[in-house]
């Protein structure tokens, strides 16, 4: 099984519990992992053989920009879940982070990782 990972795509987005953060935004990162075969892609050379990364980001920043989760779960659930559309893929692993958490200290970020595999 072979690994394409997207690392640290960022997006500025309204996701969170607190009014501050649904009414002000905040920036999210998102990290994938997809697990797909890439024999037939190392082979040809060819683009249509392979996974289109562009496709992949263009659906992952349309989710975190356009819609709005309390939590962090249910947007890489959503991630996934979307993600996993493409029957090529066997497996996801998403990370979410958020740099900026309403805590009553110092943190680099919270985040959160799901794996999710083809049904």
């Amino acid at each position: 099984m072979d690994k394409l990972t997207l690392h640290n795509m960022k997006f500025l987005a309204y996701h969170g519990c607190e009014e501050f953060e649904q009414q002000y935004g905040q920036a999210f990162e998102v990290d994938l992992d997809l697990f797909t075969d890439n024999m037939r892609a190392s082979q040809t050379d060819c683009l249509t053989d392979a996974l289109d990364y562009v496709e992949v980001f263009s659906k992952v920043k349309l989710i975190v920009e356009s819609e709005r989760y309390n939590l962090l779960e249910k947007l890489a659930g959503r991630i996934a879940d979307c993600i996993l559309e493409n029957q090529a893929l066997k497996a996801v692993i998403v990370r979410v982070r958020k740099p900026a958490v309403p805590l009553p200290g110092l943190l680099d970020w919270v985040q959160i990782e799901i794996r999710r595999e083809q049904k």
